[in-house]
């Protein structure tokens, strides 16, 4: 098995996991009335093309920004790197945020041109794990396959941030998770 194969198909056993914790877990965001009726979320098909190797310039001095949230409210949160990378052949940027300055995992919020028509109207997420500390010039992996939609996509009772215009790519990201 190539490592691309090997690469979907761990992709699509995690895609197994959570729609198993989407029909099944008391924490679902589906309504309890609605999970019955759950077959699964629907995705686009895996696509190596939307693994782009990113470089990363991490912000120091971080700058807060703040969020508009789905349920009318804002939240904070710090810029805390930015990721460059090509993609349609376009050098594009995303920038990661975190809450609170000990969270581990970096959030990347985005919207692209898929947005509203075969993704949720709000965004799509991302969550970067990195193993260590980054550094300026460091190069890590962004998987647009796995792009999800936020929690308030399934349920208002969720306040979910909305990406912030800086995070708005000017392309179509056919990967990850649709919401039609």
């Amino acid at each position: 098995m190539s490592e691309t194969d090997e690469w979907a198909e761990q992709l699509r056993a995690n895609r197994a996991e959570k729609d198993e914790f989407l029909a099944e877990h008391p924490q679902s965001p589906i309504p309890p009335g609605e999970r019955e009726d759950f077959d699964g979320l629907d995705y686009f098909e895996p696509d190596p093309d939307y693994r782009v190797d990113a470089t990363v310039t991490v912000h120091d001095q971080p700058d807060p920004v703040e969020m508009e949230t789905s349920d009318g409210r804002t939240v904070r949160y710090e810029r805390v790197v930015t990721f460059a990378f090509e993609l349609d052949g376009e050098t594009r940027e995303l920038h990661g945020y975190r809450q609170q300055p000990e969270d581990e995992s970096i959030f990347v919020p985005f919207r692209d041109k898929t947005t509203g028509q075969a993704t949720y109207h709000g965004g799509r997420y991302m969550e970067l794990e990195p193993d260590r500390d980054l550094e300026d010039g460091d190069e890590v992996t962004v998987d647009f396959n796995l792009a999800y939609s936020p929690f308030c996509a399934f349920s208002d009772t969720f306040s979910c941030p909305y990406p912030p215009e800086e995070n708005w790519l000017e392309t179509t990201v056919e990967a990850g998770e649709r919401h039609e």
